[in-house]
């Protein structure tokens, strides 16, 4: 299914930048990058550029609705898969929270050296003052 998906994204993409080019190439009135292809005449492409233009045109954008619908519908998830991917994250959060609410309880070994050494000293204090 993943590759079915990628296959129609690139088709997808290919359509949309036709669309694009589509558009902007149609003459209106000399307005946009349709004077590129022959000013203000419509003999660029032939004596039926506009009307050729407008169908292409309509066309693509026919093809460009379904295949976002398609598109939508194959890369959907179900349900079940989001619930299962949201379960997971907050028990990956969960473990995480124990974790360090653990490593904070226990003291670490630095801590009992340093409590010993004060200990000890309090210890040697104690003889040396009797």
């Amino acid at each position: 299914m993943t590759i079915l998906g990628i296959i129609l994204l690139v088709l997808f993409c290919i359509i949309s930048l036709l669309l694009i080019f589509l558009v902007a190439v149609q003459d209106e009135n000399s307005v946009g990058l349709g004077g590129i292809f022959g000013g203000s005449s419509d003999s660029a492409f032939g004596s039926n550029t506009s009307s050729f233009l407008s169908k292409a045109t309509a066309t693509l954008l026919v093809i460009f609705m379904a295949l976002s619908l398609v598109v939508a519908i194959v890369n959907k998830s179900s349900d079940a898969e989001v619930e299962a991917a949201i379960r997971a994250e907050a028990e990956a959060d969960a473990a995480a929270a124990n974790w360090a609410s653990e490593s904070a309880d226990e003291t670490s070994w630095v801590d009992e050296a340093a409590a010993g050494t004060e200990s000890a000293e309090g210890a040697a204090e104690t003889v040396s003052a009797q």
